[in-house]
């Protein structure tokens, strides 16, 4: 993936609700299929840690990026977006910030 099109992924994720929340328990295997459900229809998630968790957000993006085929765009502070391209949605509308 290029510089450019990483920036403008994370330009959009600036504006995405977070769509997963990794509690204490880390990346369960229902976890992981939920994250993986979402990123079907979404491309682009946005994803919360927990306060306290054994799982840091870079290693918890890390170890979900890999398990799930999809790329880390960005990571800050508890919060990381990851991005999978799915060739049905790409012909969608464009997101309303961007029209």
């Amino acid at each position: 993936m290029t510089g450019k099109t990483r920036a403008a992924l994370r330009a959009e994720a600036h504006h995405l609700d977070v769509h997963v929340h990794i509690g204490h328990a880390g990346l369960t295997p229902s976890l992981m299929q939920s994250f993986d459900d979402v990123l079907r229809t979404h491309m682009l998630v946005k994803v919360q840690v927990a306060k306290g968790g054994e799982l840091s957000a870079k290693d918890a993006a890390n170890q979900s990026a890999e398990a799930l085929k999809a790329e880390v765009i960005q990571v800050i502070g508890r919060t990381f977006a990851v991005y999978r391209e799915n060739p049905e949605l790409l012909h969608g509308e464009l997101p309303p910030w961007r029209r």
